[in-house]
């Protein structure tokens, strides 16, 4: 026990000679550890007991954790009979610690200090929220229930949104066992920063006493969040999660994180709080729509405040998300409204307990504040610094009685900040506006850097600060990479903290922002890259441009490393901002280069391969590289380039680029570059209909590849290059007339893509296939096939491998007659909007075979039509010489029997068809249109010529003799004779 002595306070008696506290007879059990923390708060009642100074005294030279504290603080409301949300004894001040609050009657052998005359102000105090509370708790039974809520409580600054939601957290901790996560948003930081608030608050819950069992959860059920966590596991597995997650989508993290919290609330609920989303990042925002939007039940309460003006004035994405989600019921709203002038009264009844104060005060002070709780708190402490409220004989009176004391108050919360700053000592100001150039939150040792102060210093007048709670709080001590530990703050309110950092003079600010900058640097060393969003904002702010440029690219590889494409973007797009202020240089073209190629990426990953901002960022890094004179990421913007023209259908430029790609890796060594330069190539020559030369480029990049040495492509393009060209290489073959070579290509390519665990190349690999099944008329297949394509792409949100999956599985459903079901899905697809413009003549012929089944045959012919425009105006030939079968096969049909102007349209189709399949030497279109020519002479009786022209291009071939096109020609040369 900390002391001797024996305390009373009410009907209880504490006796630490004993370790005993009891009521009347009765023994009050309490453990050891929760009697030491009782003892040693009544032994200071109305003072605030710090967590730091309560773990020092009863827990010393022992490490644990606040959770630890916070269930022995549980333990001792307990044993009094009170609760964290109408506390009599024990009342929690917000991060801070603790104090006591009941009447000691008397004491013996003890130290128990008197109350102070004018007792500190507390601005967690809840008063007037009742109703608000009550639902809360509606709320959160409802959770516990396993209905999953995802609450926001929005009000304007100072309207105590963090006060109601801390009463509540304490009220539902002390009613039985639940996990709890806090994080924040920052202003400074939340933005650009992916998760921010959600990573905190698994930090600390992984921290925590049981926070073991949290990391087993993410292991088994969220690795791609684990692997944002370094510091809670071991470098071994951190490398074995960096393998596990490599390639891993948005969607993924997503889905992840929301199956991990309902395995984690399987046996308890868990309340997330996440504070001030009105400067939250894109990826938490759809984070919560995730969490709010999935229907399996778990003991989720989620708990988000913001300031709605906020909101609406910097069109925050929450905004829209939020509005969503309250139309499908997915989520709920409690707005916090000013004070009454009784719930003023309370506070003030709270803040002076037995002590009287005037019947005026209240409404004076409910007139002047409006009812905003943080500025009531301080108006009320202001009153009594100046001595306009005094305290005589235990009774509290405004000097004269009057309203016009309340004259010198200022009219606004921030004016009256302005003027407490000026009552703070100069050094201790200098702190302060340091402090909140550091952040909302901040090391000692980072404002000791920004002001060249000791530490001691820094820490001795920030610990006086908050223990008069003046604009700070403790939050515990924190250690830097580099081994300096200090102590840590943060600011009471982001009000105080705004107002502090609007203050400081620009110059003095960059000044503050480059040392603190450079001091964080230092300390983090070669792990300087984890701040890099913290680091780029201080050195901007430094006006140190070139360093802000480097840690914005830096940041930008971070987001992208958790699939947080947008706020990535962000920060190369800040880099390129920044970069057009310096000096025309090589290094600042350099510099350009290097950020337009990540972007270009990532506006390939966001907006699709074919949007023209994708277009425009590739062609300036391109003119760049002209500057630059061939510098080395000139294959990757080629390669950038080339992908913006094949998938925009522009395919002519796409070959040029593709045959400098060529030009450009054949010069050097490198296999890696071979292999995507011949894949390039091949699958351009491919679309252009040239099947030979596209067979024998993409055949060179089979032939180079190897899956060793180039399995990390796959990253670095997106999809496995050497999947690719046997993916897209038996679609060639089976043209050229090999059937059984292209299944077993394709085969090859799927087993490929599952081998290196990357699940775009399997996704394609996988379409690919069903392409081929397509072509090969086998249903069921295309059909299999298709659909495994289309989950891995819903999986993790492939848009377009989904689309390209989707039209292939209509193809499967046109066949089996489902033509409501292919109707609906090509409205999906068509919903979509992906801006590709890449193999629309297959498209339109699968559309034209649709509309066929259903006897629309105008239409049908309608889209052969459309397809055979783009065959001129994009030059992709792939599919051209079927097209002009189908059209001859729907001309047929729509014909009146032996119409002899249809039949020789027909037949001039069927021709056409032939020639250009001879000349492009496609096999199996020329037996296809052969088949069909021969089928109508056959019906004109001229089967002699029929057998003549099926004859030998059936003759031709070696294999796929179990297929249905060469079956089809073997059963019509035997009715031939």
């Amino acid at each position: 026990m900390p002391a001797a002595g024996l305390v009373h306070f009410d009907d209880y008696r504490l006796d630490a000679a004993n370790a005993q506290l009891s009521r009347g007879q009765q023994v009050v059990k309490l453990s050891p550890k929760a009697l030491s923390v009782l003892h040693y708060l009544v032994n200071r009642p109305g003072q605030l007991v710090t967590k730091d100074e309560l773990f020092a005294a009863v827990w010393p030279e022992v490490v644990v954790t606040e959770g630890t504290m916070a269930q022995c603080i549980r333990e001792v409301r307990k044993a009094l009979g009170e609760k964290a949300r109408e506390p009599r004894y024990v009342e929690t001040v917000y991060r801070r610690g603790y104090r006591f609050i009941g009447q000691v009657k008397e004491t013996a052998g003890s130290s128990v200090s008197s109350l102070s005359a004018s007792p500190p102000p507390d601005d967690r105090v809840v008063v007037g929220r009742a109703a608000e509370l009550a639902q809360l708790q509606d709320w959160y039974a409802q959770a516990r229930g396993g209905q999953r809520q995802v609450v926001f409580v929005m009000g304007e600054a100072g309207i105590g949104k963090t006060t109601v939601v801390e009463a509540c957290v304490e009220q539902f901790q002390s009613e039985g066992d639940c996990w709890v996560g806090r994080g924040q948003c920052i202003e400074q930081y939340g933005a650009g920063e992916a998760y921010m608030p959600v990573l905190e608050a698994l930090g600390r819950l992984c921290r925590g006493p049981e926070g073991r069992e949290i990391v087993a959860v993410l292991n088994r059920y969220a690795p791609t969040w684990l692997v944002q966590l370094p510091s809670l596991i071991d470098a071994a597995e951190l490398e074995a999660l960096q393998r596990k997650t490599t390639g891993a989508t948005q969607h993924r993290m997503l889905r992840e994180m929301a199956e991990a919290l309902e395995a984690l609330t399987v046996e308890r609920p868990l309340i997330l709080v996440l504070e001030d989303l009105h400067w939250s990042d894109y990826s938490t925002v759809e984070l919560l729509a995730t969490l709010a939007r999935r229907r399996e039940a778990a003991q989720l309460f989620v708990i988000g405040t913001y300031r709605p003006v906020e909101v609406l004035t910097r069109d925050h994405p929450l905004k829209e998300m939020k509005q969503e989600l309250q139309v499908h019921g997915r989520c709920e709203e409690l707005a916090l409204d000013f004070l009454s002038e009784g719930a003023v009264g309370d506070y003030l009844t709270r803040r002076f307990g037995a002590q009287t104060f005037p019947d005026t005060l209240t409404r004076l002070i409910h007139r002047h504040t409006d009812g905003n709780p943080l500025f009531m708190v301080n108006v009320t402490q202001d009153l009594i610094q100046r001595e306009v409220l005094t305290q005589h004989d235990g009774h509290w009176a405004l000097s004269g009685q009057k309203a016009a004391e309340l004259g010198g108050v200022p009219d606004s919360l921030r004016q009256l900040i302005e003027r407490q700053l000026g009552q703070v000592s100069a050094a201790d100001r200098a702190v302060l506006e340091a402090a909140s150039v550091a952040g909302v939150e901040f090391s000692a040792a980072a404002v000791a850097a920004g002001i060249e102060y000791p530490v001691e210093r820094v820490e001795e007048s920030c610990e006086e600060l908050t223990q008069r709670s003046q604009f700070l709080r403790s939050s515990g001590s924190a250690e830097w990479p580099d081994g300096t530990v200090a102590a840590r703050y943060g600011f009471i309110h982001a009000l105080h903290h705004e107002v502090l950092y609007q203050r400081v003079t620009p110059s003095r600010r960059a000044g503050l922002h480059q040392r603190i900058g450079e001091r964080a640097e230092t300390a983090y060393g070669s792990r300087a890259e984890e701040i890099a969003a913290e680091l780029a904002i201080h050195f901007e702010r430094g006006r140190d441009i070139p360093r802000a440029i480097q840690y914005l690219q830096f940041a930008g590889e971070n987001a992208v490393r958790r699939s947080a494409n947008q706020e990535a973007i962000s920060h190369l797009t800040k880099g390129l901002t920044l970069v057009s202020s310096l000096a025309e240089s090589r290094e600042r073209l350099q510099q350009e280069l290097t950020l337009q190629v990540a972007l270009g990426s990532l506006l390939m990953a966001a907006k699709g391969w074919a949007d023209p901002a994708t277009g425009q960022v590739y062609a300036r890094a391109r003119e760049l590289c002209q500057h630059l004179e061939n510098p080395p990421e000139l294959f990757s913007v080629l390669q950038g380039l080339w992908t913006f023209s094949f998938i925009g259908a522009q395919y002519q430029t796409a070959r040029a680029i593709a045959e400098e790609l060529t030009t450009l890796a054949d010069r050097t060594p490198d296999s890696a570059l071979q292999v995507q330069a011949h894949h390039c190539l091949g699958c351009t020559l491919l679309m252009l209909g040239e099947l030979q030369p596209a067979r024998t480029y993409l055949e060179r990049g089979i032939a180079l590849y190897d899956i060793e040495q180039h399995r990390s492509l796959a990253l670095v393009y997106g999809h496995d290059p050497g999947m690719a060209c046997r993916a897209m290489g038996a679609r060639g073959v089976w043209i050229l007339g090999y059937p059984d070579q292209a299944l077993r290509m394709s085969q090859e390519a799927i087993a490929l893509g599952q081998q290196l665990s990357h699940p775009f190349s399997k996704g394609f690999a996988l379409a690919c296939a069903a392409g081929v099944h397509a072509y090969r008329r086998e249903v069921e297949m295309i059909h299999e096939r298709a659909e495994g394509a289309m989950a891995i792409a819903a999986d993790h949100s492939f848009a377009h491998l989904w689309a390209w999956g989707a039209h292939l599985r209509a193809r499967a459903l046109t066949e089996q007659g489902q033509m409501e079901d292919t109707m609906a899905l090509m409205r999906r697809v068509q919903a979509a909007d992906l801006n590709m413009k890449n193999d629309q003549t297959v498209g339109l012929a699968g559309a034209a075979l649709m509309f066929r089944k259903m006897g629309q045959l105008e239409k049908a012919l309608s889209m052969l039509d459309m397809a055979l425009v783009l065959v001129d105006e994009t030059g992709e030939r792939i599919y051209e010489a079927e097209l002009h079968r189908l059209r001859g096969e729907l001309i047929l049909e729509s014909a009146i029997p032996n119409e002899d102007r249809q039949v020789t349209q027909a037949g001039a189709c069927f021709h056409k068809a032939i020639d250009i399949a001879r000349h492009q030497h496609a096999k199996s279109w020329e037996l296809r249109a052969a088949t069909s020519l021969a089928r109508l002479w056959q019906q004109r009786g001229e089967s002699v010529e029929a057998r003549e022209l099926l004859g030998p291009v059936y003759g031709w071939f070696t294999e796929g003799f179990e297929t249905a096109d060469l079956q089809d020609a073997k059963a019509l040369l035997d009715e031939l004779g």
